[in-house]
């Protein structure tokens, strides 16, 4: 074939092409695909005028290396736009853990009933355990940020009884529950 008829640009289009096209399907590679499927559609495209111009043949093989680098190009875009949408995602739920974490709650326990004594166990940080001679009982904490996890346990004495243990955040009730005997126990755990 005489130099007249090869295609350099449109062959170098091709390998290009082709060399991106792979990388493209890599992210990490992604910034070496970007430059060769460019370079390559470039190539590929002066291959093409070439062609038409009847100064060379090999237009398969330059077709050819105008389509994969296209499709490089292609894939390395929806890389971009799916980095993109994750990355804005991703921004979307710290600000919103940010938001949370500022927030405060107010949790409340009561225990109420006609039992003569009772055993009360509480945690919103730390177990906290108490004996009272006399109900209705009520504690209130203020809490920061999403809070779940309210663990409120009451125990009737030995002489029996009904208590009622409520757990409310900011003023919604979570938990209630009942319970009636000796060392009956009622459990309201968020």
């Amino acid at each position: 074939m005489s130099d007249q008829q090869r295609n350099v640009p449109g062959t170098a289009g091709f390998a290009l092409g082709l060399v991106g096209l792979v990388a493209a399907f890599f992210p990490a590679a992604g910034l070496v695909a970007w430059p060769l499927v460019a370079v390559g559609l470039g190539l590929g495209l002066l291959g093409l005028v070439r062609v038409h111009r009847g100064q060379a043949g090999d237009k398969a093989v330059t077709i050819a290396g105008v389509a994969l680098s296209a499709l490089g190009l292609a894939v390395g875009v929806a890389w971009v736009l799916l980095f993109g949408q994750a990355s804005t995602e991703a921004e979307n739920a710290l600000d919103d853990l940010r938001e949370q974490g500022d927030k405060s709650s107010v949790l409340v326990y009561e225990v109420t009933g006609d039992a003569l004594t009772a055993t009360i166990s509480h945690a919103a940080s730390a177990t906290v355990e108490q004996e009272v001679a006399a109900l209705p009982w009520a504690k209130e904490f203020t809490v920061m940020g999403e809070f779940g996890g309210a663990t409120l346990d009451v125990t009737t004495g030995a002489d029996g009884g009904t208590v009622t243990c409520r757990v409310t955040v900011d003023g919604v009730e979570r938990r209630t529950a009942t319970a009636s005997g000796p060392h009956a126990v009622a459990r309201c755990s968020d």
